[in-house]
C-alpha cells in the first residue's frame, strides 16, 4: 500500500511570485495581496491546485503577483473563464479577482449568471468606486453627482451595490471587507475559501490617486466604530465606540436605536447567516452610511444550495454509463451531409 508524501509547509513567500508589483505606491490592492498570501497557506491547497482569474483593470494585475497558476483575461470575462475551468477540473481552487469596473460594468451579465448557478468559485470584487486603471472614469458603484474626468458635471448614473446584486442572484456566500482592516479581511477570505459554492467578497479598497478617501468614513480609527456594523452569526447588531447603538426592524425598515432607553439586546435584530431565506442579508445590504445606518461588514449569507459544476459533471457521467464515451469524429460525420463541389 502506498504512502501519500505529507504535503510540504507552506509560507506566505512561498505564494509571492517574482515580478514586480506595479500598484501605485499605498494603493490598497496591497493589503488585499498580503492578505491572500497569509490565507493560503493555512488551507492545505498545493499551490499546482490553485488558480487566480483576472479579467482587465488594476485589481486584475492580481494573477501576476501570485506564484501560482492564474490567466489575465478579457474584459468583464473572468466569471466566465473561471467557470469552464472550474467544471472540467473540478479538483482546482479557482479565485476571480475583479473589479466595480470590470466586474459590474461589461462583465456584469458573467458575473450575475455565474453567481445564480452556484460554481465553487471565489469571486473578490475589489471596490474603489472609479476606474482607476483607465485614469479616473465614474463607476458603476460611483455615487451620484461624482465629479470625474467623464463626469465633469457630476455622475448621474443610480450606482450598483455589488453585495445587493450578488444576494438578488441567491448568492449562497456574500461578505464584506474593508482593505485596511487586515484581520478581518483575512478572515473573510479564509471563509470563502473555505465555501462549496460561488463565495463573493466585496473589499473596500482606497485608489489613493483617482477616489482617495472613498471609504474613509468606515477606516478611521475615530469614525468606524459607529459608522460599520461587524455581523456575527446569532449575536445582536451592536454598534458604537461604546457599543450602546443597535439595529431594530420598524416594520419592514431598519433603525438606529439606543440601547438603555428601554431597548435592549433583546429588541434587536439578531444575525442569521444561515437561513435559507434571503430577505434579512438584502436588508442589510441595502444599509448605507449616507443615509444614517452603519454599514455591515463580515459574512451576510453562507447556505449550501447545489452546485453547477457538480451536476453538470453528474450529467456528464450519467450520460456516458448510459451511452458509452461516445465518438466525436462518428458525431461529425452522421445525420444529413452534402459535399460542396
Amino acid at each position: 500500500m502506498a504512502i501519500e508524501a505529507p504535503l510540504p509547509v507552506l509560507k506566505p513567500t512561498d505564494f509571492a511570485s517574482n515580478q514586480d508589483v506595479r500598484w501605485c505606491p499605498g494603493c490598497g490592492d496591497y493589503s488585499i495581496l498580503a492578505q491572500m498570501k497569509k490565507v493560503l497557506p493555512t488551507l492545505g491547497v498545493p499551490r499546482e491546485n490553485i488558480v487566480f482569474i483576472s479579467g482587465i483593470g488594476c485589481s486584475s494585475r492580481f494573477p501576476y503577483y501570485m506564484n501560482t497558476y492564474g490567466m489575465h483575461s478579457i474584459h468583464g470575462r473572468a466569471p466566465a473563464v473561471a467557470s469552464g475551468l472550474k467544471t472540467c477540473r473540478p479538483d482546482l481552487q479557482v479565485w476571480v479577482i475583479t473589479g466595480d469596473g470590470d466586474g459590474l460594468s461589461i462583465g456584469g451579465n458573467h458575473l450575475m449568471h455565474c453567481i445564480r448557478r452556484n460554481m465553487d468559485l471565489n469571486i473578490v470584487l475589489f471596490n474603489n468606486r472609479i476606474y482607476g486603471l483607465t485614469k479616473g472614469q465614474y463607476s458603476p458603484t460611483s455615487p451620484l453627482g461624482k465629479r470625474t474626468k467623464s463626469s465633469p458635471m457630476g455622475a448621474i448614473d443610480n450606482p450598483l451595490h455589488p453585495l445587493s446584486i450578488a444576494i438578488g442572484c441567491e448568492a449562497t456566500f456574500v461578505a464584506r471587507s474593508i482593505d485596511t482592516n487586515i484581520k478581518h479581511l483575512a478572515d473573510t477570505l479564509k471563509r470563502a475559501a473555505e465555501h462549496q459554492g460561488t463565495a463573493f467578497v466585496e473589499v473596500y479598497q482606497n485608489c489613493n490617486v483617482f477616489n482617495d478617501g472613498a471609504w474613509d468614513y468606515a477606516k478611521d480609527k475615530d469614525t468606524k466604530a459607529d459608522t460599520t456594523l461587524e455581523l456575527i452569526h446569532g449575536k445582536p447588531m451592536i454598534f458604537g465606540k461604546d457599543r450602546d447603538k443597535g439595529i431594530r426592524l420598524n416594520g419592514m425598515n431598519p433603525e438606529v436605536v439606543e440601547l438603555g432607553k428601554g431597548i435592549s439586546e433583546d429588541d434587536l435584530l439578531f444575525h442569521d447567516e444561515k437561513s435559507p431565506e434571503p430577505t434579512l442579508a438584502y436588508l442589510l445590504s441595502r444599509m448605507r452610511y449616507e443615509d444614517g445606518f452603519p454599514e455591515p461588514i463580515g459574512v451576510f449569507r453562507a447556505i449550501d444550495a447545489p452546485r453547477y459544476d457538480v451536476a453538470v459533471n453528474d450529467q456528464i457521467d450519467e450520460a456516458i454509463e448510459a451511452k458509452g464515451p461516445g465518438d466525436l469524429e462518428k458525431l461529425f460525420r452522421s445525420g444529413d451531409t452534402w459535399t460542396v463541389e
